[in-house]
Formats: structure tokens, sequence, C-alpha cells
């Protein structure tokens, strides 16, 4: 199965992750709910090339040092099959503008997981917490349901 390759970056800063409030498209498997920012890979891109190209669109800011953080598998049909590649960065400059895919915001990081957020996401959010190497998660939803979850190939308990 071929994947479609995507990129989301944390920018964080104060104890703040920096929000995309999906809101501005209509079709949108992120509808409403508050994810990182990215996309999906152009033609001869790699995943540091696309988070950078990505976060200097959605933001205005550019990413001096993102860090690769692991590599999410992404089932929700009837959406395709997706594999991110996330990232955080602390170092970024750059003035931010207003974003065309929704409204961006500084959250503090305990209040992430109040927010509507892919039910998936608290998991990485976690991993990310806790300054877990790089790691590969596989989420698999049925509608906005989590199903299954694999941390490093092993079945985390529902």
């Amino acid at each position: 199965m071929e994947l479609l390759q995507t990129t989301l970056c944390y920018l964080e800063r104060d104890g703040q992750y920096l929000m995309l409030h999906r809101v501005k498209k209509k079709q949108d498997v992120n509808k409403d709910k508050w994810i990182g920012v990215g996309g999906k890979f152009e033609p001869g891109e790699d995943a540091v090339a696309c988070a950078l190209r990505e976060v200097q669109e959605e933001t205005g800011l550019t990413m001096h040092t993102p860090l690769y953080r692991g590599i999410v598998d992404f089932f929700c049909p009837p959406w395709p099959a997706e594999r991110m590649h996330l990232f955080t960065c602390t170092d970024f400059s750059g003035e931010m503008r207003v974003c065309d895919e929704g409204d961006l915001e500084w959250v503090d990081k305990e209040k992430v997981s109040a927010l509507p957020i892919w039910e998936g996401d608290k998991i990485f959010f976690a991993l990310l917490a806790g300054n877990e190497p790089f790691f590969h998660l596989e989420l698999q939803y049925e509608k906005d349901v989590l199903v299954r979850a694999c941390l490093n190939g092993q079945e985390l308990p529902r």
C-alpha cells in the first residue's frame, strides 16, 4: 500500500505549541480539529525540506533546527493512508502571518489535550513530552474513533 507522505510540525516556545485550528477548508479530514502545521510532500522533497517549506508557507516562520521526532502512519478510511513525518522546533524566526487553512494560536502544552484533537495525537504528545527517542506510531481510525494504535510494532492497550 502506498502512503501519502506528509509532515506535521509543532513549534514550541514558553511551554506552548503553535496549533492550527482547521476551520477554513471544506473537504478536510482535520475539519474543526487542532493540529500542528504541515502538509504534503512536493515532488523531489524529503521530510525536512517539506517541513521547512510548509511551516514557512502556513505561518511565515522559518525553522532553523527542526528535530525529526518520529513517523506516524495514519489510517482513516475513506481518506488515503498517510505517513506523517513528525517534527518539533524551538529555533525559528520571522513574523507570524494569517494561515489560509485555519487559525494559528499558541496553546499551553498542558491544555492541548483538552482541545478537539485526534485521540491518537494524545499518544504522540505524551511521547514528545517524555522525550521519547525516534518512534514509529501506527494509528487506525473508524471515522473519528481510534480503534488501534501500535508503538514501534507493539499494540498499545485500548
